[in-house]
């Protein structure tokens, strides 16, 4: 029956994945007291930072790509189905309030469509030709950077997606945890972190999943400090969109001065809240247009806007 060959064929591809192995000292972790469970699923857990360390010189050398082109007005677009779809979109939606990203900066897409974040969506994941869809709807440019992301490495909107993007001249990543996988051989940049067979058999939204999300916050924390969204360890991009960021702001352009608390809120104030220009008023004594200017003329870079302040006449 010929209906029955091509899951037979993706049964065998499977059983050839690290995450999906079987591992049969496991095998009666049902039996097992609750804390028994929860000290194994630790001990695996902490194991994926240094299967994310193995990685660093590929996620560097991807990160330093991302930058350049945002510098240049490209957008960051994830791609992703089911868990990795989510986390990407989580990444994405936190980076506005996170570095006041500009809208449509950073993009989460998840195989579905937002439905998909809350439910599964069946089928959408097997479909390169919807990635394809969903990346021409961006209207994509030489200067974005598309990164696929998937456990397996081989889910096809993943594949599909990075596939096009190349072909359109984006940068692309491709983020897997299997060694060998034809996500990272359609990217660009390909990032394998090998994080090994899951407590429960092919439930990649454990390690794995863990794994994605520490390379992503990566790829966009690193990329935002590059591009001058903080100064030091302090987000001095952050958005002030609710009572505790506007605190936090407070906060951030106290640690970044050592200003008293009202010079920092008549900084703020000539600054309509903008957290690096009220710095930049207080450490470099400029009224809030001049450290307007002197922040567009840096690229929004902080430090360089202060060394172009220090040396005016």
């Amino acid at each position: 029956m010929t209906h029955t060959s091509e899951p037979r064929g993706l049964r065998a591809e499977l059983e050839t994945l690290t995450t999906e192995a079987f591992r049969p000292e496991l095998a009666d972790v049902d039996r097992l007291p609750t804390l028994g469970i929860a000290r194994l699923m630790n001990g695996e857990d902490a194991t994926v930072a240094a299967a994310v360390a193995e990685r660093l010189p590929a996620i560097a050398a991807a990160i330093d790509a991302v930058a350049e082109r945002m510098a240049r007005g490209g957008r960051l677009v994830y791609a992703g189905a089911g868990t990795a779809g989510r986390l990407g979109v989580l990444d994405a939606s936190e980076c506005p309030p996170t570095f006041n990203t500009g809208p449509g900066q950073v993009v989460g897409l998840i195989a579905g469509g937002p439905d998909a974040l809350v439910t599964s969506v069946e089928g959408a994941e097997d479909s390169a030709e919807l990635a394809a869809a969903d990346l021409d709807a961006l209207a994509l440019t030489a200067d974005d950077t598309v990164v696929g992301v998937s456990a397996s490495g081989r889910t096809p909107y993943a594949v599909g997606a990075v596939t096009h993007a190349r072909a359109r001249g984006a940068l692309t990543v491709g983020l897997a945890c299997n060694a060998g996988s034809p996500l990272a051989a359609a990217a660009g940049h390909g990032i394998e972190v090998v994080v090994g067979p899951e407590l429960l058999t092919g439930s990649t939204r454990l390690k794995a999943g863990t794994a994605q999300k520490l390379v992503l916050n990566m790829i966009s924390t690193i990329t935002m400090i590059r591009l001058g969204k903080t100064y030091g360890n302090l987000m001095v991009d952050v958005r002030a969109s609710n009572e505790k960021l506007r605190a936090r702001s407070r906060r951030i352009v106290a640690l970044a001065t050592g200003a008293a608390d009202a010079d920092v809120e008549r900084a703020l104030a000539a600054t309509d809240g903008e957290v690096k220009n009220a710095v930049l008023v207080l450490l470099a004594d400029v009224d809030g247009p001049t450290a307007a200017r002197l922040l567009t003329e840096s690229h929004g870079h902080l430090r360089a806007a202060l060394t172009a302040a220090a040396g005016r006449p």
